[in-house]
């Protein structure tokens, strides 16, 4: 029995123990790979003679997919343009979910792709992992996106995944980092975090554009970067506290941000550790991507203009106005008291009762 298993180069076991007190086993063909399963659907069990032919031809499904099928099409996705260019964050996300819909929906034709019971069939699908509402999404945009790329390429006539609407809401209308977060903040966290909120709070970057920032991007005066996202090229001078921070920052390291090893933070890590500060130092409700719409409003409150704005940012002006009047609804209050304080200075050498 473990001579099989032991066979099997890359095979994932994850050991269950069902209610009855059983134990089985959830085979995989590689990890985050389908599940191996019998004909009837229940799993197939370690040193089951099934399990070898099974793993095989998920292999073998996997290296040769019937052009097609969907399988096949996800095949020319990962090896097209449409892929490879995307950062790899983007790419991750899209890998996270790929074998799922392959697994799920993998053997459908063209023809079957673009039936209206497609559609359904998606539905139940992503209603079965709609307990977790963000990644029900994930799947659902990655399977949207392989479908538009085959429209894109001629191969479907349409996208029967196109508008499916999103489980996940949230509301980030008062997502904004105010002093007394900055400062509850930086009293706990380390300062490998604390410059990582400096450079968010000032240049208003995504957060994966400034983890991947490095020393070449930065004068001494300013960084000059491309936002992975849009391509956009923004040119971001540097504010004073944010040139006394790195004054006298080692720049060994290739990257601007590091951990508390020395070495590029990767995107988890950095969440974690983010997640960790927030927790020791009571913030709650506030994300790094909020920094971003924080800078935004701070930037307006200032007098900027959108175009101003948006020249540091890499905001596009409809993205600025929503930020400062639907989204930010905190930032929308301080402009309001700015305004309202511009008026009463300019009316103070006269009463506005004696207008006419």
């Amino acid at each position: 029995m473990a001579s099989i298993v032991h066979a099997l180069k890359g095979l994932a076991k994850v050991k269950k123990t069902l209610a009855d007190g059983r134990m089985i086993y959830y085979c995989y063909a590689w990890r985050g790979g389908p599940l191996l399963k019998h004909k009837d659907g229940s799993p197939i069990q370690p040193g089951n003679s099934c399990l070898q032919v099974e793993f095989d031809r998920a292999h073998e499904d996997r290296r040769n997919p019937n052009p097609g099928t969907l399988s096949g099409l996800i095949g020319r996705f990962l090896a097209s343009t449409d892929y490879t260019l995307k950062s790899a964050e983007t790419r991750r996300e899209y890998a996270r979910y790929l074998d799922d819909i392959r697994e799920a929906f993998g053997h459908l034709t063209f023809e079957e792709l673009q039936a209206n019971s497609a559609r359904g069939k998606f539905k139940e699908w992503r209603d079965g992992i709609s307990c977790h509402p963000r990644s029900a999404d994930y799947a659902w945009a990655t399977l949207n996106r392989v479908l538009s790329f085959g429209v894109d390429r001629g191969e479907l006539s349409a996208n029967i995944a196109r508008r499916g609407g999103r489980l996940y809401r949230v509301d980030r209308r008062e997502a904004i980092w105010n002093s007394s977060d900055i400062r509850a903040f930086n009293a706990f966290a380390p300062n490998e975090l604390k410059l990582a909120l400096l450079l968010g709070l000032w240049t208003g970057q995504r957060k994966g554009d400034l983890l991947a920032l490095p020393w070449s991007a930065y004068d001494g005066r300013a960084f000059r970067l491309r936002q992975s996202k849009t391509g956009r090229r923004v040119y971001i001078p540097a504010a004073k506290a944010v040139r006394d921070a790195l004054a006298g920052s080692d720049r060994r390291p290739p990257t601007i941000l590091i951990n508390t090893r020395g070495k590029p933070w990767t995107s988890g890590g950095f969440d974690s550790s983010w997640r960790k500060a927030c927790a020791a130092a009571g913030v709650s409700g506030l994300t790094f991507h909020d920094l971003r719409g924080t800078a935004v409003t701070r930037l307006a409150i200032a007098g900027c203009s959108i175009a101003e704005i948006g020249a540091v940012t890499g905001h596009s002006p409809k993205d600025i106005d929503a930020i400062l009047h639907i989204h930010y609804l905190g930032g929308q209050r301080d402009l309001a008291q700015q305004a309202v304080a511009k008026w009463e200075i300019a009316s103070a050498e006269r009463s506005p009762w004696t207008e006419t």
